[in-house]
């Protein structure tokens, strides 16, 4: 069947074949089926369903139909449904993962301290499957390691309250994102504070920039430098308002 290249991702090409999404490979694939393996027996059903390698050597993913959150957004994306919807996802995915958080396993991205689940490292819009204004999926775990709850908590905040650089008139403004970023933790479940979270969320955009700086050196990407330049500005912002919070 004929390969249709899919839009959105930043590094690596994936590509649509029929009803599933051939993507490449690596040391810590098979933990991650694994993980989706998991997921979906506990009946986290948004996230895609693994098939193993192709000929090729790429792995192979059940398609999930809609709409990705790429930029730049549309206004929709900041609906309080939605927002109420990735909190409650992620908490379910973070709780359904539990036995798989202390296994010694290959992961792309480093554990960290203190593990109490398996961190998807990467949940924002551009991650995510919409239809109607609602959440249906959860693409791209292949970022997944061992991490505590709030590390997933605090980017998804950066990317959905939002905490960082927006210059759309669609977007939250200051005043709203202390209220959203309360919702996003009631929705969650657990008691964090938003100070917590915003020096988390710095943390993880200190590890985010170091990353994306290695990126930019291996592809030779100027934007992947500006990216981790954002990031570090985003990073002295927060710790400023954790401080204030």
């Amino acid at each position: 069947m004929d390969e249709e290249v899919l839009v959105g991702g930043n590094s690596s090409t994936v590509v649509r074949v029929g009803d599933t999404v051939h993507r490449p490979s690596g040391p810590w694939t098979p933990a991650v089926h694994q993980l989706l393996t998991t997921l979906r027996a506990a009946g986290v059903t948004e996230i895609p369903e693994p098939f193993g390698l192709d000929e090729e050597g790429r792995e192979v993913l059940s398609y999930l139909p809609g709409i990705v959150g790429n930029y730049p957004m549309p206004p929709w994306m900041w609906s309080r449904t939605i927002l109420l919807e990735a909190g409650a996802l992620l908490r379910r995915v973070h709780d359904a993962s539990v036995p798989l958080a202390h296994r010694a396993d290959i992961w792309q991205l480093p554990a960290h301290e203190p593990i109490e689940v398996m961190c998807l490292n990467d949940v924002a819009p551009y991650n995510m499957v919409f239809q109607d204004g609602h959440i249906t999926g959860l693409i791209d775990v292949d970022m997944a390691s061992p991490g505590p709850r709030i590390w997933d908590l605090a980017y998804l905040a950066y990317r959905l309250v939002p905490l960082g650089e927006y210059t759309d008139e669609d977007v939250p403004d200051s005043d709203a994102r202390p209220g959203r970023l309360a919702a996003l933790i009631r929705a969650y479940g657990y008691d964090f504070a938003q100070a917590a979270i915003l020096r988390t969320a710095a943390d993880r955009l200190a590890d985010l920039a170091v990353f994306t700086d290695r990126r930019a050196t291996d592809t030779g990407r100027n934007d992947f430098v500006d990216h981790a330049a954002l990031y570090r500005r985003d990073r002295d912002r927060l710790l400023d308002l954790s401080a204030r919070a």
